[in-house]
C-alpha cells in the first residue's frame, strides 16, 4: 500500500515558540523577583524578633540578680533611669547594674534600660534601635513582684 505523500509545507507561523519561551522567563523572573522580596522581608522580621527576645532575656537577668540581693532591690539601689550613666563600683548591686546596662549595649543596638522599684513592684524597661526593622526605637517593658 502506498503511503499518501504530502508535500513540505513551511508553518504559517514561525517563532512562536521563541515568543512562549520568553514569556515564561519574564514570568519566571518576575516570581523569582518576588520570592527575592519574601526572603527580605522575612529576614528583617526575623532580626526583629531576635532583639525582642534579647531585651527579654536580659529583663529577666535583672530580675534574677535583684531577687538574689532583694533588700538592696527594695531600697531603690537599682533603680536607674534610661541613658543614665553605668554605674562603677565594688557593691553587689553596682556590679549588676553595670553588668546589665553593658551587656545591654554589647547585645543591642543602642541598647540601654532603666529599673524603676516601687514597693514591692519592679517595672524594667529595655530600649533599642529597631532601624532595620519595623520602627526606630523599640521598648520592653516588665512590669511584676520582686
Amino acid at each position: 500500500m502506498l503511503t499518501p505523500h504530502f508535500p513540505d509545507k513551511h508553518p504559517l507561523q514561525q517563532g512562536a515558540t521563541m515568543i512562549e519561551v520568553l514569556v515564561a522567563v519574564v514570568v519566571l523572573s518576575i516570581g523569582l523577583l518576588g520570592l527575592a522580596g519574601l526572603q527580605s522581608v522575612g529576614l528583617t522580621h526575623n532580626q526583629s524578633a531576635n532583639f525582642r527576645s534579647t531585651a527579654t532575656m536580659m529583663s529577666y537577668s535583672i530580675l534574677d540578680s535583684m531577687r538574689a540581693n532583694r533588700t538592696e532591690a527594695r531600697n531603690g539601689s537599682y533603680n536607674v533611669a534610661i541613658g543614665a550613666d553605668i554605674p562603677s563600683g565594688t557593691t553587689v548591686h553596682e556590679q549588676d547594674m553595670s553588668l546589665w546596662l553593658n551587656e545591654l549595649s554589647l547585645r543591642l543596638p543602642s541598647g540601654t534600660g532603666a529599673i524603676s522599684v516601687n514597693g514591692n513592684t519592679v517595672t524594667i524597661t529595655v530600649q533599642w534601635d529597631d532601624s532595620r526593622g519595623a520602627l526606630a526605637a523599640q521598648q520592653f517593658i516588665l512590669t511584676t513582684q520582686l
